[in-house]
């Protein structure tokens, strides 16, 4: 498998999926299209929609239509998050993806709408994974389909919202000191923070599928030893790494005065925290017992990142 031109042509399918549920730019309220699209059209690899594909295919999925509008859908979400991660009141961030960000270009104003619209937009566009087509209009294919549908949605809704992404941003915004157990209160912002959206993507791709509720289980917890890994290895990168190779600002956490594993444990025991989540991750893969050589490759890829 030549894995870097595998990984393309799933970036351009995604990318074009993601085009195809973007607003039109028209209108007297065209700048919050403008503005939408420019935060998710921002460059990126993509890895949520890609974990939601891969998930989809490991379980049998072959009806790509069904799972794409949740495809642009979990882009949309982690955009609006991105957006609103960079304004002034939260990080304060002039780049993201290697280009000035959304509140720059358009205004603190339009940034807070941008990200309002792209996560309300969002769950518009998941909701077309319930059109029905003439081939489904038997009782027990129409049930299943709109059960799996209806299922992913309630992940999608939780994993973004107050028990997950939103959660994560508050316990983070609200800070974390040295005095009220650091290291507990940092899992609980990288789990809700960023492992809820990984965990969304895979457990969504597998729901679509046909995935049962103990093979749901398994996606989730090796996703969110994925987002664990992920977000530590982004703490051990903000401090080795370069804006032009990171494609963002880096040591913005120490700027910040932030609590990080690096800060806390150190930049060795930071990496050896990553390679055990990885294997554990790995071996949530392989207790499946299903293949799809491309998602495990990624997985291992995704987490040992060098930008």
């Amino acid at each position: 498998m030549n894995f870097n031109k595998e990984q393309a042509n799933r970036i351009e399918y995604i990318e074009t999926v993601i085009k195809n549920y973007l607003p039109k730019e028209e209108g007297f309220q065209k700048t919050i299209f403008e503005a939408m699209n420019y935060s998710v059209l921002g460059g990126g690899k993509r890895i949520r929609p890609m974990l939601m594909l891969e998930t989809y295919r490991l379980f049998g999925g072959a009806d790509q239509s069904y799972i794409e509008p949740f495809i642009a859908a979990i882009e949309m979400i982690h955009s609006y998050s991105l957006v609103h991660d960079d304004l002034p009141a939260m990080d304060n961030d002039e780049y993201r993806r290697g280009r000035k960000t959304t509140h720059i270009v358009y205004g603190e104003a339009m940034g807070i709408l941008a990200g309002d619209g792209l996560l309300n937009y969002a769950f518009e566009t998941a909701c077309k994974a319930f059109k029905v087509n003439s081939a489904e209009r038997d009782s027990t294919v129409l049930y299943e389909r709109i059960r799996k549908a209806a299922k992913a949605m309630e992940i999608l809704g939780q994993k973004a919202g107050v028990y997950g992404m939103i959660g994560g941003q508050v316990v983070d915004i609200e800070g974390i000191h040295h005095e009220d157990s650091p290291l507990e209160k940092l899992n609980c912002v990288y789990k809700l923070k960023t492992s809820a959206l990984i965990e969304a993507s895979m457990m969504i791709g597998a729901i679509l599928a046909g995935a049962n509720d103990a093979e749901a289980a398994i996606v989730e917890d090796m996703a969110a030893n994925i987002g664990l890994a992920f977000q530590i290895q982004d703490d051990i990168l903000d401090v080795t790494s370069t804006v032009e190779v990171l494609g963002k600002p880096v040591h913005s956490d120490e700027r910040n005065e932030k609590i990080t594993y690096v800060t806390l444990l150190g930049i060795d025991k930071a990496k050896e925290q990553v390679e055990e989540l990885t294997q554990k991750a790995l071996a949530g893969f392989d207790s499946l017992n299903r293949k799809n050589e491309y998602l495990k490759e990624l997985i291992n890829r995704l987490i040992t990142r060098i930008k």
